[in-house]
C-alpha cells in the first residue's frame, strides 16, 4: 500500500511540474513582447529554453544516477526552475533581452528533471506487477500538460495579465517539490576515479548506440518527433487556411493532446498482448496516416479527424517509448538513457518545427507531406534496425541451435 502511494504522489507531481513546464512557454510567449514590447522577446526566451534543454540532459542525467537520493536533486531542480522564471519575468524590461535569454538558459538546462529525469525513477516507486501501468500513467501526465498548460497560460494571461501566466507556472513547478524530494533512494554504481561528472554523458550515448533495441527505439522516436515538429509548427497555418483563423490551429494541438489523452487511458487499462516495440514501430503509420490526412485539401471535419489520428499515434508511442527505455536501460545509467533520449527528441523536433517554416512558406501541403515522409522514413528505420538484429542474431547463433526443439 505504501508502495501505491508512493506511486500516486510522484505521478501527481510530476503531472503538477509537467502542467507547470508546459505552460511557461506560452506564457513567457505572451510576456516577452507585453514588457519589451518586442515581438520577437517571446520567441527568442522560447528559443533560449529549448535548446538549453537539448544540451543540459545528458548532463543532469549523469548527476541523477550518481546521487544516492536523486530526489533531493530533482527537488532542487525544479524549484531553480521556477526560480529562474520568476528571474527571468523580474528582468523583462529593464534589462538588454539578450540577458534575459541568457537567464532562460539556465531554466532550461534544469528541464529535464521535469521529463525524463523523473520518469527514471519510476522503477523506485512502483511495484514490478504495476510498472507497465505506471508508465502509460506517466506518459499520460505528458499529454495532459500538453492539453492544460498552453489553455491555462491563455486564460490566467487574459484574466490577469502577462506576467500571472509566469508566475503561475512557476508556483504549479513548486507544488511539485515535496513529491519530488521524497522520491526513494536505491543503490548506487560510483564511477572510477578518472571518469569527470563532463565525461559522463558519452556513457549515456554509448548506451543507447550499443544496445540493439534501445537503439532503435531512439532512432524511431527521434525522426518521427522531428515530423511532430513540423506539424505543430504548421499548425497555426492550418487553422487559418482551413480554421479561418490562425489562433484555431491551437486548438488542433488541443485536440491532438486530448486524443493522445485518451488513447494512454485506454492503453493504461490494457496493458495486454501488445509488445511496446511493435506499439512504436506502428505508431509511425498512424502518424503518417495523419499528416497525409492534413495535406489533403477538405473540410474542417477532415482536418480535426487528422488530429485525433495524430493524438491515436503521439500517446501511445511515447508510452511505448518509456517502457523500452525501462526494460533495455542498465540500471546505473538509467537516469542517462532517458535525459540523453529526451534531449535528442527535442533537438529532432526543434529541426523540424525549423524545417517547417521555409518549407511551409512555399507550400502548405509540402511541408505535411515532408512530415509525412519522416513518419515513414522512422517506420523503415524501424523495419531496418529489426532486420538487421535478427541477422546479427542468426550470425552469433550456432546452427544446431538455431533449429527449433521439436
Amino acid at each position: 500500500m505504501r508502495k501505491r502511494y508512493a506511486m500516486g504522489s510522484a505521478l501527481a507531481g510530476a503531472a503538477l511540474a509537467r502542467v507547470g513546464d508546459e505552460m511557461s512557454g506560452p506564457a513567457l510567449l505572451v510576456a516577452g513582447p507585453a514588457f519589451t514590447g518586442s515581438a520577437s522577446a517571446g520567441p527568442a526566451l522560447l528559443a533560449g529554453i529549448t535548446v538549453a534543454a537539448a544540451a543540459g540532459g545528458p548532463l543532469f542525467g549523469v548527476l541523477l544516477d550518481r546521487s544516492a537520493r536523486p530526489g533531493r536533486l530533482l527537488a532542487g531542480a525544479l524549484a531553480g526552475y521556477a526560480a529562474v522564471l520568476a528571474v527571468v519575468l523580474v528582468s523583462l524590461g529593464h534589462v538588454p533581452i539578450a540577458v534575459s535569454v541568457f537567464v532562460a538558459v539556465g531554466a532550461g538546462l534544469l528541464g529535464p528533471a521535469l521529463s525524463g529525469g523523473w520518469t527514471a525513477q519510476l522503477p523506485r516507486v512502483a511495484p514490478p506487477e504495476l510498472l507497465p501501468r505506471a508508465i502509460a500513467f506517466d506518459a499520460m501526465t505528458f499529454n495532459a500538460a500538453a492539453l492544460a498548460g498552453p489553455a491555462l497560460a491563455g486564460l490566467v494571461a487574459g484574466a490577469s495579465g502577462a506576467a500571472a501566466g509566469v508566475l503561475v507556472s512557476a508556483a504549479l513547478i513548486c507544488l511539485a517539490v515535496p513529491s519530488a524530494h521524497a522520491l526513494p533512494g536505491g543503490p548506487v554504481t560510483r564511477p572510477a576515479a578518472s571518469a569527470s561528472v563532463v565525461a559522463g554523458p558519452a556513457a549515456g550515448f554509448r548506451a543507447v548506440r550499443h544496445t540493439p533495441r534501445l537503439a532503435r527505439a531512439t532512432v524511431t522516436s527521434v525522426v518521427s518527433c522531428t515530423g511532430q515538429g513540423m506539424l505543430t509548427a504548421c499548425s497555426p497555418l492550418l487553422g487559418a487556411r482551413v480554421l479561418g483563423d490562425a489562433r484555431h490551429g491551437v486548438l488542433l494541438l488541443s485536440v491532438v493532446a486530448a486524443s493522445a489523452l485518451a488513447a494512454n487511458a485506454v492503453l493504461a487499462r490494457r496493458t495486454g498482448p501488445l509488445r511496446p516495440d511493435t506499439v512504436l514501430g506502428c505508431s509511425t503509420a498512424v502518424l503518417a496516416v495523419a499528416l497525409l490526412m492534413s495535406a489533403a485539401t477538405g473540410p474542417p471535419t477532415l482536418l480535426v479527424a487528422a488530429a485525433v489520428v495524430a493524438g491515436v499515434g503521439e500517446g501511445p508511442q511515447l508510452t511505448a517509448l518509456f517502457a523500452v527505455r525501462h526494460r533495455e536501460a542498465p540500471e546505473h545509467l538509467r537516469a542517462q538513457v532517458f535525459t540523453t533520449g529526451a534531449s535528442l527528441k527535442i533537438t529532432g523536433f526543434a529541426l523540424g518545427a525549423g524545417l517547417a517554416g521555409p518549407v511551409a512558406a512555399r507550400s502548405l501541403p509540402g511541408a505535411l507531406l515532408t512530415a509525412a515522409a519522416l513518419q515513414l522514413l522512422a517506420g523503415l528505420l524501424f523495419l531496418g534496425c529489426t532486420l538487421l538484429m535478427r541477422r546479427t542474431r542468426t550470425r552469433r547463433t550456432p546452427p544446431e541451435e538455431a533449429l527449433p526443439h521439436r
